[in-house]
């Protein structure tokens, strides 16, 4: 366990652990440093209408990668760490309570929920917590595993760990996010869904609403620490992308470890810059948009932060605001009671409108027990 648990920090979704990320002094400090960081990486960086595969430091293995139906349960699990070490013994099994596709919406709750788990994990370790709550709430609740590309497709590496998923081109895991809902809809004859996507999965179902015809198809798209506006991974990425701004493609020697869609979510990289070069929002959707101060892979943890576009509501949350005890980080907030009760409450306010607040721990989640 100890061993699985150090390869998995290794990744993109686990690399800022190593170190214990602070909250920022005041908000107006981390809004003039991300600026700062905008503006500097913005020297050099990719142009926004470039496409899969033209990303500076996007230079190893083919594109390519698959999507796939969940096999079997897993537990519900209170804990990260816990969920973790199941799903590397049984990488395909579905979080609980999802993927009942004789379910049927009701009146009262009209549209499928959606899950979207993030970069190097899988559908049942990022919402092993999550999913049981939002189906006994009355959802018809339907995840999949997107983006498994090998070694030889430029998933890294690190792709070789069992369950370390969302390795693929992120554009082509959006389109595999398209072929999942139009079967979701299909099966259950709505005709919108609520998406809910960690981590990566937030920014690729932002990619999927703006260029993959998934901007009718949804009405709620509820996000944790998505990588909306890239990530500096504590200034790793930062510096990575503005070497290879001069000239030297150190980000392509990163991405045989991290994967393609690792380098992608840096600052400053053609696909975060076309992703928002058309505004944060598109017409008629509603986001939710929840940050974590301890998040040690988006950050500044303020980048996940949308901008509302005409015909679009954005509600953006710190996870703390209110709530200091909890203490989560990126991967243990998909373990917070506060941050379900913020999914329930966009999902369905006038049955859930009060957020819960209790601790949870960084790294561990749980409420500080496995």
């Amino acid at each position: 366990m100890v061993a699985a648990m150090t390869a998995m920090m290794l990744s993109i979704g686990y690399l800022g652990n190593i170190a214990h990320a602070e909250p920022d002094s005041s908000p107006n400090d981390e809004q003039t440093a991300e600026q700062q960081l905008a503006d500097y990486i913005g020297q050099g960086r990719p142009q926004a209408g470039a496409i899969a595969g033209t990303d500076s430091g996007s230079s190893s293995g083919l594109s390519g990668g698959f999507s796939s139906d969940t096999v079997g349960y897993g537990p519900q699990s209170s804990s990260a760490a816990a969920a973790f070490g199941y799903s590397l013994l049984h990488p395909d099994a579905a979080p609980p309570g999802t993927n009942d596709w004789n379910c049927k919406p009701t009146a009262e709750h009209p549209r499928p929920v959606v899950l979207v788990h993030g970069t190097w994990m899988n559908a049942y370790d990022g919402f092993a917590y999550m999913s049981q709550p939002i189906t006994d709430a009355g959802f018809c609740t339907f995840t999949f595993n997107y983006g498994r590309s090998d070694v030889g497709q430029g998933g890294g590496l690190g792709s070789l760990l069992p369950g370390a998923m969302g390795t693929g081109y992120i554009q082509d895991s959006a389109k595999q996010l398209a072929t999942f809902v139009d079967r979701v809809l299909a099966a259950t004859g709505a005709t919108q869904v609520d998406l809910i996507g960690h981590s990566q999965g937030g920014a690729m179902s932002n990619w999927y609403t703006k260029f993959e015809g998934g901007a009718t198809k949804v009405h709620n798209l509820i996000t944790y620490g998505a990588t909306n506006h890239g990530t500096s991974l504590d200034g790793i990425g930062t510096l990575g992308r503005a070497i290879n701004n001069l000239g030297v493609d150190v980000l392509g020697f990163v991405e045989l470890f991290v994967g393609h869609a690792g380098i992608q979510q840096t600052v400053g990289s053609a696909f975060v810059n076309q992703l928002n070069a058309g505004g944060d929002t598109v017409p008629g959707i509603d986001y939710t948009i929840v940050a974590t101060r301890y998040d040690e892979v988006t950050n500044p943890y303020a980048s996940t932060f949308l901008t509302p576009g005409p015909g679009a509501t954005v509600q953006n949350i710190t996870l703390q605001d209110g709530c200091e005890q909890d203490v989560s980080d990126h991967i243990t907030m998909m373990y917070s009671p506060r941050a379900l009760s913020i999914a329930l409450n966009a999902l369905d306010p006038a049955k859930f409108p009060d957020l819960q607040c209790t601790f949870n721990p960084w790294l561990i989640g749980g409420g500080g027990s496995l």
